[in-house]
């Protein structure tokens, strides 16, 4: 059997059309909401069986990597989060890149020659990586609106995967991958009337607009913190909505706190764009926390930890 398995934002879904449209294989697809990170373990993996990670903490998957590798599996792994110590093993094939001007899609375009090279940089504003972004599209000879266009695919790509159930979503990830292999071409993407991007388009600027209605419930030099209310319109934004502010002022962090149905928080942390590190070393500190250097979050952090989590942000960027 042959097993996809990805993370259900931008880079995880572009990472994979890259590989399939230069390999095309009939693949059980095991994706999620983005937070649905530890998904090695949903796949019985048996002795021959290949399996193909993109996008997803090989942290938080190690012991189902382990376990798949030991059943005799062969595993392709590729990904810019918290590795751990990866295993030497003969059926592992790791690709990690903790850069944080890389995601995974940059990878596989890097591994593929760049043949889907519009795909990737698509990727790369979906992620937040705006200046590498750009600076990809002008080597590849962009203009300015092909940039814009390509910088709002990958951003309404990432905000569909946002949520804390499929229901949140407005395509399941398993089923935007599908429609979205239909393009070998981003472009091709934005002048088709019927493809996904029109329906994203008007639903994200209704959810940008709620979330822009809302105050900043701390404000300092270091941090800006804003809390969400729980419904499905906050969950989607919360990821986009912190990049969107982490472009606005690029020296200050930020948080988008969205409260959960029990009374928790889902928390997406940005760091300063102009000092892309310590994110994932302040959310590590909760108990369900993680992510990488310039983006992170918590899946479930206590009220009465808000201001200690504050704390822990401007004490890190003091």
């Amino acid at each position: 059997m042959n097993y996809d398995i990805f993370n259900g934002d931008a880079d995880g879904i572009i990472a994979l059309l890259q590989w399939r449209f230069a390999d095309p294989l009939d693949a059980v697809l095991v994706t999620g909401v983005k937070r649905d990170v530890e998904l090695v373990k949903l796949v019985d993996a048996q002795a021959g069986d290949e399996l193909t990670v993109f996008d997803l903490s090989m942290e938080k998957n190690m012991a189902a990597l382990k376990q798949t590798l030991a059943q005799g599996a062969h595993v392709f792994y590729a990904d810019h989060h918290k590795a751990g110590d990866i295993p030497q093993h003969g059926n592992l094939d790791a690709h990690i890149d903790l850069d944080a001007n890389m995601c995974t899609a940059l990878i596989i375009d890097q591994l593929l020659n760049g043949r889907f090279h519009t795909w990737a940089i698509t990727a790369a504003y979906g992620d937040n990586l705006i200046v590498k972004a750009d600076a990809l599209a002008d080597k590849a000879g962009l203009n300015a609106e092909q940039k814009a266009q390509l910088k709002e695919l990958g951003t309404l790509i990432n905000y569909n995967a946002y949520g804390s159930k499929l229901g949140d979503l407005h395509f399941p990830p398993a089923d935007l991958y599908r429609a979205l292999s239909q393009y070998t071409s981003p472009f091709e993407v934005i002048k088709d009337v019927s493809s996904p991007y029109y329906q994203l388009q008007s639903a994200y600027q209704q959810d940008m607009d709620a979330a822009q209605a809302v105050s900043a419930t701390h404000e300092s030099a270091k941090l800006k913190l804003f809390e969400l209310p729980n419904n499905a319109a906050s969950r989607r934004i919360s990821g986009v909505y912190g990049n969107w502010l982490a472009n606005q002022h690029p020296d200050s962090a930020h948080a988008v706190l969205t409260e959960n149905t029990d009374g928790t928080y889902t928390v997406s942390l940005r760091a300063p764009l102009n000092n892309k590190q310590g994110a994932v070393a302040v959310c590590g500190q909760f108990l369900t926390g993680g992510g990488r250097e310039a983006a992170a979050g918590i899946n479930a952090l206590r009220k009465q930890d808000v201001s200690t989590f504050i704390d822990a942000v401007e004490t890190y960027y003091a």
